[in-house]
């Protein structure tokens, strides 16, 4: 998701955008350390994609004020 399409969700879509991308992370690690995962890079666009959603709500949040 490109930043210019996460500043458009409202704070609610975006707070659920940040769990889910959470919950996949976290199921993304588990296959890897059982060893099912064939693409590690998954790993880091996901945290890269999450740590975008966090950066763009705290922006709104410093904004509002």
């Amino acid at each position: 998701m490109k930043a210019k399409d996460i500043r458009a969700l409202s704070d609610q879509e975006l707070d659920s955008k940040i769990v889910e991308e959470k919950e996949k992370l976290f199921k993304q690690k588990m296959q890897k350390s059982l060893g099912q995962q064939d693409d590690l890079h998954k790993i880091s666009r996901t945290k890269r994609e999450v740590a975008r959603m966090l950066t763009i709500k705290h922006e709104k949040r410093s904004k509002n004020g």
